[in-house]
């Protein structure tokens, strides 16, 4: 099964391909969807939609996983956040595309095995399940880590369904 996972960000949105074979996951692609500096907040969000329509009819990824709003100190910026997060579902609802969404302490859990691993724990440890010696972007890395975790959760539903 191949997983898109978006780590939403008004400035910078990663995105990571998995797929998942045999028990196996394995880097299909990744990278970030960013901007010039001046641009307008409204241009930014329909960059996000129609690049991730692009992604998504590129690849044709059977699910997307996204994380979900945790927690923020800054009401404009979760605001913000909220926006992006509204256009990556609607690419997704737009391509066919299922959604599932986890909080920033699932999916560090799921992947690290700490809900308060940093950044860099979580881009370490992707590059070591995916079994790679490129080095991402922090944004690259966390959306890679979304399609893990949802690999790594699907995994475990699927172990409660027997």
């Amino acid at each position: 099964m191949l997983v898109l996972g978006v780590d939403p960000g008004s400035l910078v949105t990663g995105y990571g391909l998995v797929k998942k074979e045999g028990g196996t996951l394995g880097y299909v692609a990744g990278g970030k969807i960013s901007f010039p500096h001046p641009w307008p907040f409204h241009q930014r969000i329909h960059r996000i939609f129609s690049s991730l329509v692009e992604i998504i009819e590129t690849y044709h990824p059977e699910e997307m996983s996204i994380e979900d709003i945790f927690f923020a100190k800054n009401v404009k910026s979760a605001l913000k956040i909220g926006h992006v997060r509204g256009a990556a579902l609607v690419a997704a609802v737009q391509c066919g595309v299922k959604v599932f969404e986890y909080t920033p302490l699932q999916i560090k859990q799921s992947v690290v095995g700490y809900g308060r691993a940093t950044k860099e724990q979580v881009r370490a440890m992707v590059k070591l399940l995916l079994k790679l010696d490129t080095q991402f972007s922090l944004d690259t890395s966390d959306a890679l880590a979304v399609a893990i975790c949802h690999h790594n959760w699907v995994r475990f539903e699927d172990t409660l369904a027997v």
